[in-house]
């Protein structure tokens, strides 16, 4: 299962908390892609998630448009 966060305009810690409910629901080998345009957010949401057996992977899908993948483990 996919489950998404639109997260674009929305600045921390907000997109963080949205991400830290959704996580604690989802199963294993589940899919969150969390969608932003501030780096601040890319960066927190990386530095909080690495702590964790997950794989977070982040692309950059257009200039200043950031979509970050997490699986969890």
């Amino acid at each position: 299962m996919v489950r998404k966060i639109d997260a674009l305009g929305e600045m921390c810690p907000i997109p963080l908390i949205k991400a830290k409910e959704v996580y604690a629901k989802m199963m294993e080998s589940e899919i969150l892609i969390i969608i932003t345009d501030h780096s601040c957010v890319v960066s927190s949401i990386i530095d909080y998630f690495k702590h964790f057996k997950c794989e977070v992977i982040m692309y950059e899908v257009i200039n200043g448009v950031w979509e970050i993948k997490i699986v969890r483990g």
